[in-house]
């Protein structure tokens, strides 16, 4: 009864984010504020872990494929459906729930505990929409460019980490990451980062709106904010693909 509890919360608590904003100038301000804030200073880490990320695909895959009628090229192709398809929008999503995620939920439960939503309230603006809605369409919006940065990140590592190595010659890397190339494998993943950036910016966002309590409190909301962003986003991981590729 509590998780359909926190259901129906939920979606009244959408119900009143998406409501009008009080003043469209002050939420533009908000909105670019948030967008940097979520999405720009976010842009070192998925950097450093998407170049992580292809250089260790592209090597487990030189490794196991290390068989002579394999042509190597295939390298290239494994490692690109891999970052394209999977890795970039996934992992990028997991890390902006911890990294973001439990930002959201500290920052909004902190402004609950200290009674400030409550005084915004009292000055008759909307608090759900004027606090949560530019941080939701701001993450909605950087998700996919920064899964785009991942894409062309990963596969660069991926490169790297072949012709360094000696394990796949550049011209056979190229040519596999170029190899029977479906753009809509591009556009997938862009779908599924924008729907992640919406679960994880959202869901945070109720996790601190309704702490109940003083920092602790506020800590446990920040964690179960992670949890239950990443818990969603791997399940939603499986939904859109059912609906996306079958």
């Amino acid at each position: 009864m509590r998780f359909v509890f926190h259901i129906g919360r939920y979606f009244m608590f959408l119900n009143r984010v998406f409501k009008r904003p009080e003043k469209f100038k002050i939420f533009v301000k908000q909105f670019f504020k948030e967008a940097e804030k979520l999405g720009t200073n976010s842009v070192g880490i998925v950097v450093i872990i998407s170049v992580f990320m292809g250089a260790v695909i592209t090597l487990q895959t030189a490794y196991n494929l290390d068989m002579a009628f394999i042509p190597k090229y295939t390298i290239g192709l494994a490692a690109r459906e891999s970052v394209l398809l999977e890795f970039s929008s996934t992992i990028v999503g997991l890390i902006m729930a911890g990294k973001v995620g439990s930002n959201i939920a500290s920052e909004i439960g902190s402004m609950k505990v200290t009674e400030q939503i409550d005084a915004i309230e009292i000055m008759g603006i909307n608090s759900s929409s004027f606090l949560v809605l530019p941080k939701i369409l701001a993450l909605v919006f950087m998700m996919p460019l920064l899964t785009v940065i991942s894409m062309g990140i990963g596969i660069s590592g991926g490169w790297i980490a072949g012709f360094v190595s000696g394990e796949v010659p550049s011209t056979d890397y190229i040519y596999g990451i170029q190899y029977s190339f479906k753009p809509f494998y591009i556009v997938y993943s862009v779908i599924k980062s924008a729907v992640f950036g919406f679960l994880i910016s959202s869901i945070s966002s109720y996790q601190g709106y309704y702490v109940e309590g003083g920092s602790l409190e506020v800590g446990i909301a920040s964690t179960k904010a992670v949890v239950v962003s990443s818990v969603q986003i791997i399940l939603f991981n499986l939904l859109l693909t059912q609906l996306l590729l079958a």
